[in-house]
C-alpha cells in the first residue's frame, strides 16, 4: 500500500496553486495507511482534508482526490478501523465537494475530460462488493456514486427525430429527461435531453437511452455520456 502511494508524483497532479498542497496528499495517505488509533487517523485526515485531496473549509476537491480514492478504499479495507472511518469520510467529502475552475476534469480509461465527481464515482462502483459489505455507510456511498451515471454507446438507431442509443449504463439514470455531455474523441458536446428508454435487467449493465434531437451519426460507438450537471460543478 505504501509503495502505491509513493509511486504517485503528487506534485505533478494539477490543482489550484493557492489551495492544493501535494505534500499533504503524500504525507496524509502514508500516515493514514500506518495509523493505529483514532488520534493518528484524525491527524492523517487533517492533512488530507486541509489541502491534500480536498480543502474542507472551502468545500473544494482537487484532481488528486481521483488518484487517492482507490488508495483510500484500500486503506478502508485493510487498515485500522479508525483509519477506515477516516478514509470513507474523505471519499464522501471528495465526491460531494466542487472543484475549482480550471481543475474540474481528469483523464481516465473511459475519457480524457471526465468530471472529477464522475471519476470518483467510477472508483466506488469498482469496489461495490466491499462497500456493500460495510453496511449502511458503504451502501450510502454507493447510492451517492450511482447519481453520477456513465453510459457507453455500443450502437444507435434512428427513431423519428431522435436516436435510440444502446450500450452499457454504470450508475442509475434518474427518472425523466436530463441534459447530458457527449464525449467523442476528446471533444465534448452538449445534449439537451437524454432519457432512459429501457433500464438494465437485473444482473446486466445493458440499457437503452433516447437522445432527443440527435442523429445516430452524431453518436458513434465508443462515445460516452455523462450528466451535464456534473460537468457544470465549479467551486
Amino acid at each position: 500500500m505504501l509503495d502505491a502511494i509513493d509511486v504517485v508524483d503528487w506534485g505533478a497532479l494539477p490543482g489550484h496553486p493557492d489551495w492544493y498542497e501535494p505534500a499533504r496528499a503524500a504525507r496524509g495517505l502514508r500516515a493514514l495507511a500506518e495509523a493505529g488509533n483514532l488520534v493518528e487517523a484524525a491527524e492523517a485526515g487533517s492533512l488530507l482534508g486541509g489541502g491534500g485531496i480536498v480543502h474542507g473549509h472551502s468545500a473544494a476537491v482537487f484532481p488528486a482526490a481521483v488518484v487517492a480514492t482507490p488508495l483510500l478504499l484500500d486503506i478502508a479495507q485493510h487498515g485500522h478501523p479508525a483509519a477506515r472511518a477516516t478514509a470513507l469520510g474523505l471519499v464522501d467529502e471528495a465526491l460531494s465537494s466542487y472543484p475549482h475552475a480550471g481543475y474540474t476534469r481528469v483523464t481516465t480509461s473511459y475519457g480524457a475530460a471526465v468530471p472529477i465527481c464522475c471519476a470518483i464515482a467510477g472508483h466506488l462502483r469498482a469496489r461495490t462488493a466491499f462497500l456493500a459489505e460495510l453496511g449502511k455507510r458503504g451502501r450510502a456511498l454507493l447510492a451517492e456514486a450511482a447519481e453520477h451515471w456513465r453510459f457507453e454507446i455500443r450502437e444507435c438507431v434512428a427513431d423519428g427525430g431522435d436516436t435510440a442509443a444502446f450500450g452499457a449504463l454504470a450508475g442509475r439514470f434518474p427518472t425523466g429527461a436530463h441534459a447530458g455531455e457527449l464525449h467523442v474523441d476528446g471533444e465534448i458536446a452538449a445534449l439537451d435531453a437524454v432519457a432512459l428508454e429501457y433500464p438494465p435487467v437485473p444482473g446486466s449493465f445493458e440499457a437503452c437511452l433516447r437522445v432527443r434531437g440527435r442523429r445516430p451519426v452524431e453518436l458513434p460507438p465508443g462515445a460516452v455520456l455523462f450528466p451535464a450537471a456534473c460537468g457544470e460543478r465549479v467551486h
